[in-house]
């Protein structure tokens, strides 16, 4: 997936903004907090890092082309080195599970703000 298909999918998605992060990071938010992060340049360029439950972070990096992602598998995210290798429909209902994590700890005024979704 790549960032033109990362903008696409969340572009309907209440509160989602984008920030270009550390010189080579693509990150994806929603109340000012971080969901999904793709690398443009660098050496992890194309490589995609997102949130997950907590129970689920053990069996996605148990499982081939998924780590720990680094600095913050601490708060349970994954980087998936290739994200051709996931179906895409798989993807994308782990960009939008990541979306709905993150804006699930907003305060219960920040997500009002924010409207459906």
């Amino acid at each position: 997936m790549d960032e033109q298909a990362l903008r696409a999918l969340t572009a309907g998605w209440p509160g989602v903004s984008t920030d270009l992060k550390w010189d080579d990071d693509l990150c994806f938010l929603v109340g000012g907090k971080m969901f999904c992060v793709l690398c443009l340049t660098g050496r992890e360029r194309g490589k995609l890092s997102f949130k997950v439950e907590d129970a689920r972070f053990l069996e996605l990096t148990d499982r081939p082309g998924f780590r720990p992602a680094p600095y913050l598998a601490r708060a349970h995210w994954v980087t998936l080195d290739d994200p051709s290798v996931l179906p895409r429909a798989e993807l994308e209902a782990f960009v939008r599970r990541a979306y709905e994590l993150v804006r699930a700890k907003l305060t219960k005024k920040q997500q009002r703000e924010l409207g459906a979704g």
